[in-house]
């Protein structure tokens, strides 16, 4: 039986690495300048603008099935926590978490007394809008709290900014090519058909060979076993955000997360693109806190 050679879709490659490319070049020149004054503000409002097209994307699908989540409620709750983790530096913390939850509680429930014309769906309604505060605001927030943090290299924040990014879009690129000319085997084909084990494996490949790349280069404080340590740690969690997105697409019934919004060419909705890295940042700046001691 002769076996048919897998195809890549070679024009919404070229769109996808196109898009990643404009994209990378914004990040990679704001990271070049990451000891301007101005640099913390700036990625402050590309994290905020961010949070607005995720928060927005979960409350088009569940809208899709009937929820009603409060769009305004959500990003001002996910801008809360952002706030946050960008006045909090050293011992000082003039934003705490808990006045941002007990803010939050207070918009999302009272407010939907108010605006909600349908209350009775509630129950699943508020709880989507906390879940698309949650998830938006503390997987960029401790994107913001990574790049504001300094060592003794200069540009500490940004090297590792950079690091999350490489190691992270390493492991998709390789996820991607590994899985179309070698996936076999299902991963979770109740959530996502296409993701194979081979292609797990091949993002795990990716993360570590991004991983050891940063030590080369731009994060010359770790060792192997960082390197090590990170790839995996990273790739597993990545990997997992991904199927957790999966889960909520599939749910709603959509392909892409943007449900008719704004869209990333070739790369589907903001929830798309973060999915790995809204749980990969917050692993990694608990790894640098427990293990390397950044505060």
């Amino acid at each position: 039986m002769e076996r048919t050679t897998p195809k890549v879709d070679t024009k919404n490659l070229t769109v996808r690495i196109t898009s990643a490319l404009v994209f990378g070049l914004f990040f990679f020149s704001l990271l070049w300048f990451g000891d301007a004054p101005w640099a913390p503000w700036t990625y402050l409002a590309a994290m905020a603008g961010a949070m607005v097209m995720g928060v927005r994307e979960l409350t088009l699908m569940a809208r899709v099935r009937g929820f009603n989540p409060s769009l305004v409620s959500g990003v001002l709750v996910a801008w809360g926590i952002l706030a946050h983790f960008f006045l909090a530096t050293g011992n000082q913390d003039p934003l705490p978490l808990w006045l941002v939850f007990t803010g939050g509680a207070l918009l999302i429930h009272f407010g939907a007394l108010l605006s909600d014309p349908k209350l009775e769906e509630a129950l699943p309604s508020q709880a989507i809008t906390w879940l698309g505060a949650l998830y938006m605001g503390f997987g960029l927030g401790f994107q913001q709290k990574l790049f504001m943090l300094q060592g003794t290299l200069p540009k500490t924040g940004s090297r590792l900014i950079l690091a999350l990014f490489i190691i992270t879009w390493f492991g998709d690129s390789a996820a991607y090519f590994v899985g179309t000319f070698f996936g076999k085997h299902k991963l979770a084909p109740r959530v996502s058909p296409k993701k194979s084990w081979e292609g797990a494996l091949g993002n795990l490949g990716g993360n570590l060979l991004g991983a050891f790349l940063m030590v080369a280069t731009v994060c010359g404080e770790w060792t192997a076993v960082d390197a090590l340590a990170l790839g995996l740690l990273l790739g597993i969690v990545g990997q997992l955000g991904d199927l957790v997105e999966s889960t909520w697409k599939r749910s709603a019934g959509v392909k892409d997360s943007c449900v008719g919004g704004v869209s990333i060419p070739g790369h589907g909705g903001m929830l798309d693109r973060v999915d790995s890295l809204v749980f990969a940042a917050p692993v990694l700046y608990a790894y640098l806190h427990f293990v390397k001691g950044f505060n």
